[in-house]
């Protein structure tokens, strides 16, 4: 593989896998850090916002225009921006689950069981709630790819990003499989399966865009990318930011992410 393109695919593996943390925090921590857990997505919220407007949203309006004209690529981009947006929000429309794959679980329901539920039903939730997630991490392997083709500084910032919001939703995964079967064996292998997801949208935003890589492709990409990453800051990590905690804590956590990332901007760019 090239090197150009090792960095930006092991930057999307590790998103991914940073999904089997929340495989294990499952069996191993006795209490869930609510907070911490909070402020972390409030976090990732802030850094994916931050880049999203200022660095990606601006490269792609930048190389457009400096291809199509002014106006015709700030227009370009704003179509695209939406575009993006649009793609994850039919797939959260159209994608089967059973119960909300982004809702907050925690390790305490290690302990509890999910109460009401016959281990059919259970098996089923644990499973479509994986392939939702699968669905959500494909887009999210060729934003985390494609950004750092360009930029692995943006790259590394938005790889953790995703990392640490895929943690809580293996969580949802791994609770209903494991009690379904018995097996921490299963529950890990299903865990793994959407986890790969994420390295699977990278390759083939290899495959499938590099060829076809112009300027133009690229700004088109950039804009999508934005869009992929605000809905996913908006629909998916403040809501669970402030579903584990406190208003404020996941406010702070956001303010912190764009200041993080506002400083290693400049510092490493």
């Amino acid at each position: 593989m090239d090197s150009r393109i090792l960095l930006p695919f092991l930057l999307a593996l590790f998103a991914g896998l940073a999904t089997l943390i929340g495989f294990a925090i499952t069996f191993v921590a006795k209490r869930t850090n609510r907070k911490l857990l909070s402020y972390s997505l409030g976090l990732s919220a802030g850094v994916m916002i931050y880049v999203a407007f200022v660095e990606i949203f601006a490269e792609a309006r930048s190389i457009l225009a400096e291809n199509m004209g002014e106006k015709q690529g700030l227009l370009l981009t704003v179509i695209f921006f939406f575009t993006g947006m649009a793609i994850i929000a039919l797939i959260d429309r159209f994608v089967p689950s059973f119960g909300n794959p982004h809702e907050a679980h925690s390790v305490e329901e290690m302990g509890e069981g999910v109460t009401g539920m016959k281990k059919p039903s259970l098996m089923k939730m644990g499973v479509m709630t994986a392939i939702a997630i699968a669905v959500h991490n494909f887009p999210e392997g060729i934003a985390t790819f494609m950004a750092a083709l360009e930029n692995s500084t943006l790259g590394i910032a938005i790889a953790t990003a995703i990392a640490i919001h895929n943690i809580p939703e293996e969580i949802a995964v791994s609770i209903p499989i494991y009690y379904a079967t018995g097996s921490r064996k299963k529950a890990f292998g299903i865990t793994l399966l959407s986890a790969l997801a994420e390295p699977l949208g990278a390759l083939l935003a290899y495959l499938i865009l590099m060829p076809f890589l112009t300027p133009v492709v690229m700004g088109c990409v950039f804009a999508i990318v934005a869009g992929i990453m605000v809905f996913i800051s908006i629909d998916e990590l403040l809501p669970g930011a402030h579903e584990y905690g406190e208003h404020h804590i996941a406010i702070y956590g956001l303010i912190s992410g764009m200041a993080i990332m506002a400083l290693s901007l400049i510092l490493f760019t």
